[in-house]
């Protein structure tokens, strides 16, 4: 059994070796409620010390579960996690936020529906002339045309995935490679991670082809190696994590799949989210329900082997960031599933990453929140 570094919460025992402030700014993404009206949460975080400071709230619509950010205008770009009917038709939306930096502050500036609704995931195209929207309900993938001030001004391209006798192709994540040249479309049920072309004049997409992991997987997010040539997947349903080499035209082709938790773990878990080291080095991954960080190294191949799982600070960890020194990992432990037995379940974790083994260590500090979906930095 591959060890496994316990939280001990009760400590909370400062581990981190600065000493010397270093604060980032940090925007989160949160389910809304009646206790919870306001879903963007600005915190300003001195990561060195371990110290969260709220800094103000932001209504950026119903469940504004993921975010994208333009540091170059100032925007940051929620997805809405629900689903209504306009005019017959099931539609979700995306809500635009112009943010004062000085400030600290935020504030929606245009919602704009977005068809077959039920989007989970926003990303922007390199160029940040374009949205692209992951719809789970939908089963979709959808383009959204950013005018010349960034707000969003159209639905230029939907494409919906079906199968037969599969009602939904559970779109889950859909973003560009680096270059720029190819979209990509996690879809959780069909098992295929679908390949496109973006038309930058006219905002339509055209499939090119697709990838499969194994059945029953149920592929989730996605993240590129440092030098673009390989992707990596972790799905939902297995957990479990894939390595695509990335050819020449953008195809993939799988030369690993392995698992996201230990070996002798038998109880249900689902994988999360997938981020890669600043230098490329450990590729992580978040398991729902293990309740863990597992570290990985990458090889010069970008073969995978396991270095070991960090307990996750909380409970059902569904995303999770680097910051942008490298040196801190931070993870939204949602609680969608509250565990009786289990104490500060619902909140934000911060983690030093160890500079020898990649590791994430002992959090020096709990941030309690409600319901965390989306963690970013402004890069």
């Amino acid at each position: 059994m591959r060890k496994i570094v316990n939280l001990l919460i009760v400590a909370l025992i400062p581990v981190f070796s600065c000493v010397n402030s270093q604060t980032s700014r940090m925007y989160v993404g949160a389910y809304t409620s009646p206790d919870n009206p306001n879903g963007l949460h600005i915190i300003d975080v001195d990561l060195a010390k371990g110290v969260f400071t709220p800094v103000s709230q932001a209504d950026a619509g119903a469940n504004p579960s993921y975010l994208c950010i333009s540091q170059k205008r100032s925007m940051a770009y929620a997805i809405n996690e629900s689903s209504r009917v306009v005019d017959g038709i099931r539609v979700g939306s995306v809500t635009a936020l112009k943010l004062d930096i000085e400030a600290g502050t935020a504030e929606k500036v245009k919602a704009l529906d977005v068809p077959n609704g039920g989007p989970c995931f926003v990303s922007l195209m390199p160029g940040e002339d374009f949205l692209l929207v992951a719809n789970y309900g939908g089963g979709s993938i959808a383009v959204v045309r950013l005018d010349a001030s960034g707000l969003p001004s159209e639905v230029t391209d939907t494409l919906v995935f079906r199968e037969e006798g599969i009602r939904s192709a559970r779109g889950h994540m859909a973003a560009a490679s680096p270059d720029g040249k190819k979209v990509y479309l996690t879809c959780l049920s069909l098992d295929k991670v679908m390949i496109l072309d973006l038309d930058r004049t006219t905002g339509k997409l055209t499939q090119t082809g697709h990838a499969s992991v194994k059945e029953g997987l149920g592929p989730r997010h996605f993240t590129f190696s440092k030098d673009g040539t390989k992707m990596f997947v972790i799905s939902e349903l297995v957990s479990a994590m894939t390595v695509f080499d990335i050819a020449a035209d953008g195809s993939l082709t799988e030369i690993q799949t392995i698992s996201t938790l230990p070996d002798d773990w038998t109880g249900e878990s689902f994988g999360g989210d997938v981020h890669l080291s600043k230098d490329g080095a450990y590729l992580y991954g978040s398991n729902r329900g293990h309740n863990s960080i597992v570290t990985y190294k990458v090889g010069a191949n970008g073969m995978l082997s396991v270095v070991g799982y960090t307990s996750c600070g909380g409970n059902w960890p569904r995303n999770f960031t680097i910051d942008p020194s490298g040196k801190y990992l931070l993870v939204g432990n949602q609680n969608a599933r509250p565990q009786p037995d289990l104490q500060n379940q619902e909140n934000v974790a911060l983690f030093e990453i160890d500079k020898n083994t990649g590791m994430p260590v002992v959090p020096g500090k709990i941030y309690d929140i409600k319901a965390p979906a989306c963690l970013k930095f402004m890069e």
